[in-house]
């Protein structure tokens, strides 16, 4: 049986209690485009973490284009990303913490494996959050990873390809890692890598745990969830 050598983090809710912050910001552009389209529906930040928690920015846009019947040419939906990019980063700077029990963990698994974080959202984000909560020595540059931003064709979770992405340029194969999720899309991009797979649900609220359990056990097949990181 083949020796586990690295682990691959999801970064929002899993390493730093992003998420929440990161929908308070895109809020306001969310509803921006759902006005332009005229559709009377308006998003609060908590909103729309509950029904787009695991999804960039760009995937989100795609979604309401499918929901609601409406199109965007691209140059549109890249400043809408490129201005919620800004937005969330700042926020993050100034506000982002990390998970609880994370770091204790992280100084225990460094000394063992290799850790990377694979994300959907764009590099500058994930890095702006790994630095505010200095995590960079275990995160160095070459060992983030970002499916809006380091594939050759930008993507998102629930798609692998990230996953694959890191794994081929660390050098390991699926059954040398294990993946840790929070989020339906990220621990289905992982199951889609083959990658063996804890759930994290510490970040939700009480009355979440035990639906988000039976999420990632039963749909994602996460050989274990745990609900904090101590």
């Amino acid at each position: 049986m083949p020796k586990i050598t690295t682990i691959l983090f999801d970064c929002d809710n899993t390493l730093v209690l992003s998420e929440e912050l990161a929908f308070e910001a895109c809020a306001e552009l969310t509803n921006e485009i759902l006005e332009k389209q005229n559709i009377s529906y308006r998003y609060t930040g908590p909103a729309l973490l509950k029904d787009f928690v695991g999804q960039n920015f760009c995937g989100m846009i795609m979604s309401w284009c499918k929901k609601y019947g409406f199109t965007m040419p691209d140059v549109e939906i890249d400043d809408y990303v490129a201005r919620e990019l800004g937005a969330v980063v700042a926020k993050l700077e100034k506000l982002a913490q990390p998970c609880p029990g994370v770091m204790d963990e992280l100084e225990k698994l460094g000394e063992r494996y290799k850790l990377a974080a694979v994300s959907s959202s764009a590099l500058s984000r994930v890095q702006a959050s790994i630095k505010k909560v200095d995590m960079e020595k275990f995160f160095p540059a070459n060992r983030v990873y970002s499916a809006a931003t380091s594939l050759p064709k930008p993507t998102s979770k629930p798609d692998p390809a990230v996953y694959i992405f890191a794994m081929e340029q660390i050098g390991v194969k699926p059954e040398e890692c294990v993946a840790i999720e929070d989020s339906r899309s990220g621990a289905t991009a992982a199951k889609n890598a083959k990658i063996p797979l804890i759930g994290y649900v510490g970040p939700y609220e009480e009355d979440e745990k035990a639906h988000m359990r039976k999420i990632l056990e039963d749909e994602c097949g996460a050989i274990f969830v745990n609900g904090a990181l101590v």
